[in-house]
């Protein structure tokens, strides 16, 4: 544990030399250290997009206790796990959260290299009860797993979450079910997916899907974002990565959204007036 405080303070004075790396998680003006953290990142050539470098997200409330996501390039989500008593605070601890995982992605050991793979690929057999000789055959699950792993070969675990994530949406969504169906091998449908961003787009179009689930189950979708927004609340609290369950809470928000405009639209009366307004 020593050894990876250590490292961790190095990375802080490598990245931000004039910053008492001691107090980084402590100072007030964590947000604008963050804001620093990434901007030296893209400058140095990070592999981030050139979108927007941090943004904050405050949950409206009219009282505390206060909730604050914060998105980083790539698209990693953080919030603050304690309760705050006002929304500058739950920016800051937001911030401070961000900082601390930002920071620890800049571990060696947060980057995917052939050791990492080969550990990876032995705890996920070990975890399935699968075979490591497995990972040679794309069209079984470990195999996809360990083709994803080197197609990311030298990304840190942060840049490889969103390619994760997007595979988490499409298992929670059905989508991977219809992929087997209709004999889409795993290493296609990786190779698709790693070369598509999640957007809106991608949001969109898994909107439609639950909108067409909800006119064959009545009452899904608001069942199924009680239950996003309760994991959202329990993955905050636990001080977890929350892309997953903030990109569930978006996408079935989108689909009731918009079955709610359909139901409205139908529901309007149709003026005959002869074509006068």
């Amino acid at each position: 544990m020593d050894r990876v405080l250590e490292s961790v303070k190095q990375i802080v004075f490598r990245v931000l030399p004039h910053t008492d790396a001691d107090s980084v998680f402590k100072d007030l003006n964590v947000v604008g250290m963050l804001h620093e953290f990434w901007e030296q990142k893209q400058a140095g050539g990070s592999r981030c997009g050139t979108e927007s470098l941090v943004v904050y997200e405050s949950v409206p409330s009219p009282s505390p206790p206060f909730v604050c996501y914060v998105t980083l390039p790539g698209g990693s989500c953080f919030g603050n796990f304690q309760d705050c008593l006002s929304k500058a605070d739950g920016r800051r601890a937001a911030a401070r959260v961000a900082l601390m995982n930002s920071v620890f992605n800049e571990l060696p050991s947060r980057r995917i290299t052939q050791e990492f793979i080969s550990h990876s690929v032995q705890e996920a057999a070990s975890t399935a009860s699968g075979c490591v000789g497995d990972a040679k055959d794309p069209c079984t699950s470990i195999g996809a797993y360990c083709y994803m792993l080197q197609s990311n070969l030298g990304k840190t675990m942060l840049e490889f979450q969103e390619l994760m994530t997007v595979f988490q949406l499409l298992h929670w969504n059905g989508s991977l079910k219809i992929f087997r169906e209709r004999k889409c091998s795993r290493k296609e449908v990786v190779s698709y997916y790693s070369q598509h961003r999640l957007d809106e787009c991608f949001r969109s179009h898994m909107a439609l899907d639950w909108i067409s689930k909800e006119q064959e189950t009545p009452g899904i979708l608001s069942q199924e974002l009680q239950v996003a927004l309760r994991e959202l609340e329990e993955a905050r609290r636990a001080g977890r990565e929350l892309r997953f369950y903030k990109e569930k809470r978006e996408i079935l928000s989108l689909a009731l959204s918009q079955r709610h405009s359909e139901g409205a639209s139908a529901q309007s009366p149709i003026c005959d007036d002869g074509g006068k307004h």
